[in-house]
């Protein structure tokens, strides 16, 4: 077995998790969080038993509790709601998403009309898109430009979904070049630091393995884009949460098996995905060189320091 060096977690999901856990002991539980925290069962499990309470709506949070939002970002009636019923927040964005958030407002606000690159119905998306106050036209393939309702020769910007695959982006910014003479937006280099990483380190690893198997949840995007990058290179490849999704047939004649995780996915998961394969048989393991990621993102400024405050559960 071979692993992909970097994977798993992110500075944007390393920092997510991190606000939560402190806000619970700093606070007390529970926590009630909007959405989950970052894509994964495992994580979300954690953290509920910890005390953290994942719902999908605000009107499911009690007056005054502690709230905070996810890595994928929100709306901003959204945001308005918390600050309408008073409840105090603690903002998990990730960075990296609110800088293209930043980004589309800023678009918006010099005339352009607005392309995003995404998935519909995506958390991420779904916030981005109440993040700028104008029309924004969700685009998730090269083939759909053609059928934007926007005008050849209009003022047009474009921004991306962070967790989306380098090459697919970059075949539909392609697209809109072609079709929008006058179109600016960020270069595919911009997209999140992580997604780039993890899936050059995919690309590494398929030269060498004769199956990839990506340790992340259904519902994540950026571990799906993995999986479907080993499929494009012809490996068998296949997402799996954990060890017991493993299916000992799909190893028959294998001999190098590579494996990696995706962003939000725990070095825990890829431990007992190995330990599944050792159920299996005799496994060596060794890892690829690949780039040291260094980056940290500060926490929000409530949560720095030691706690000196009883947790609420205490002082009640």
């Amino acid at each position: 077995m071979i692993l992909a060096n970097p994977r798993g977690f992110c500075a944007g999901v390393v920092r997510a998790i991190e606000i939560v856990e402190r806000a619970i002991e700093r606070y007390g539980a529970p926590v009630y969080v909007r959405h989950e925290i970052v894509h994964n069962k495992h994580v979300v499990d954690t953290l509920r038993r910890k005390g953290a309470v994942f719902v999908e709506e605000l009107s499911d949070v009690p007056a005054g509790a502690m709230t905070v939002f996810s890595a994928h970002g929100v709306a901003r009636t959204v945001e308005e709601e918390a600050a309408a019923r008073g409840l105090p927040v603690l903002d998990a964005t990730c960075p990296l998403v609110t800088k293209v958030h930043v980004q589309g407002r800023r678009y918006a606000q010099a005339g352009r009309a607005l392309v995003l690159i995404g998935h519909e119905g995506h958390a991420e998306v779904v916030g981005t898109v109440g993040q700028v106050d104008a029309p924004v036209h969700l685009v998730s393939s090269a083939a759909a430009v053609a059928d934007l309702d926007l005008p050849d020769d209009g003022e047009i910007a474009y921004i991306t979904q962070t967790t989306l695959s380098v090459d697919d982006t970059r075949s539909i910014i392609a697209a809109l070049k072609a079709r929008f003479r006058n179109l600016i937006g960020p270069d595919v280099s911009e997209i999140c630091y992580a997604t780039q990483n993890r899936q050059t380190a995919v690309r590494d690893l398929c030269r060498v393995a004769d199956l990839l198997l990506v340790v992340g949840a259904a519902n994540s995007s950026n571990s799906s884009r993995l999986r479907d990058l080993g499929v494009d290179e012809g490996l068998p490849s296949y997402l799996v949460a954990d060890g017991s999704a493993i299916d000992p047939a799909w190893f028959d004649g294998v001999m190098t098996v590579g494996l990696t995780a995706g962003a939000s996915a725990p070095d825990a998961l890829v431990d007992d995905v190995i330990a599944a394969l050792r159920r299996i048989g005799p496994v060596e393991v060794s890892q690829l060189d690949g780039i040291e990621e260094t980056l940290e993102f500060a926490l929000p400024r409530e949560l720095r320091g030691p706690i000196t405050a009883a947790p609420r559960a205490m002082a009640n």
